[in-house]
């Protein structure tokens, strides 16, 4: 049997990769020509060359291959051309899709995102089965996520093997972009969060999400969704988690969302003049409108999903980020973990 993972030079893809690739035996990865190879040197893979966006390099990469592991996905908060992000995460999903379904792949495990869950409604917290439109959707990244989401289940519906997971904000070590929430963590660690915005999150480990991925693909069932999530935790908290291994204290101002709104407005307006990425994506400052907790227990009764506690998680990543010289010199003897 041979299994194939799109996205493993990825974050999170990386770790699924790992752990896959310690339990199976097969494992090929889709990389594109241009990618940096350095993170998979060492794991037990073969490499295909190909792009989602190529058709006929899908096809080749799929020959023998029985299981899919969707993982690739461009996540970007701004994109000097949004475009960019429709077309690997839709239409590249698309493709995939149809060449997986001629290559008859017996399962096919899409990465969605706790995107495309419905913000917060109502006392109860969101979970797989509450309803979303696209038009609630903030932002490509969002909307782009919610539309290949779509394409997977449509896909089910007519008989094709998926299972959708959806991960929330995985933290961990091996995170070389950074994620919008790496970039948290070491605007933190370089001192440049000295406050915090009254908004919230579901945090869980990487490593877990990557278990979860295996679960999904032995007890999931197809057409269903399944949210990879841990702890719920505000901004404020999960600083305070951040800041706990590291000796220095968290933030202590809450920033208020207009303001915040408002400096996004501003950046984003400046930094589209001269062409450059924000370093507050306006996107972002939209989203910390609503506090996106959900209910994470479906994963939990059905896949047997089952993560550690996130301060661990946390820790490792702010480990890694320390020893991979994401923080300035100046900052480091403040920011030792302890």
């Amino acid at each position: 049997m041979t299994t194939l993972i799109t996205g493993a030079t990825g974050f999170l893809g990386w770790h699924v990769t790992r752990f896959l690739s310690e339990r199976v035996t097969g494992v090929r990865v889709l990389v594109r020509p241009t990618s940096q190879l350095l993170a998979i040197e060492g794991l037990n893979v073969d490499r295909v060359y190909g792009d989602l966006r190529d058709r006929t390099s899908l096809s080749k990469a799929l020959d023998g291959v029985s299981e899919v592991f969707h993982v690739a996905a461009d996540y970007r908060l701004w994109a000097k051309n949004p475009n960019d992000i429709y077309e690997t995460n839709v239409s590249g999903t698309s493709n995939l899709i149809e060449a997986s379904r001629r290559a008859g792949v017996e399962r096919f495990v899409y990465t969605s995102s706790v995107a495309t869950i419905a913000v917060p409604a109502g006392d109860g917290l969101p979970d797989e089965r509450t309803p979303a439109r696209l038009d609630q959707m903030i932002g490509h990244y969002k909307r782009s996520k919610f539309m290949a989401e779509q394409e997977v289940l449509e896909a089910a519906v007519k008989g094709f093997p998926a299972v959708v997971v959806n991960p929330t904000t995985p933290v961990g070590p091996a995170d070389w972009k950074p994620t919008p929430t790496g970039r948290i963590i070491v605007d933190f660690l370089n001192g440049r969060m000295p406050a915090y915005v009254d908004t919230g999150f579901n945090v869980v480990g990487v490593e877990d999400v990557a278990e979860g991925h295996w679960l999904a693909a032995k007890q999931g069932r197809i057409g269903q969704r399944y949210i990879l999530g841990g702890r719920n935790m505000t901004l404020k908290e999960f600083l305070t988690a951040v800041a706990a291994p590291t000796g220095r204290p968290a933030p202590r101002v809450r920033l208020p969302y207009a303001l915040a709104l408002a400096a996004g407005y501003t950046e984003n307006l400046f930094c589209s003049v001269l062409g450059r990425e924000p370093r507050i994506p306006l996107e972002g400052v939209r989203m910390a409108k609503h506090k996106m907790f959900v209910d994470c227990s479906r994963a939990t009764l059905e896949l047997g999903f089952r993560p550690a506690g996130v301060e661990a998680a946390i820790g490792r990543a702010v480990r890694w980020y320390i020893e991979n010289g994401y923080v300035v010199r100046s900052q480091l003897r403040s920011a030792e973990v302890v």
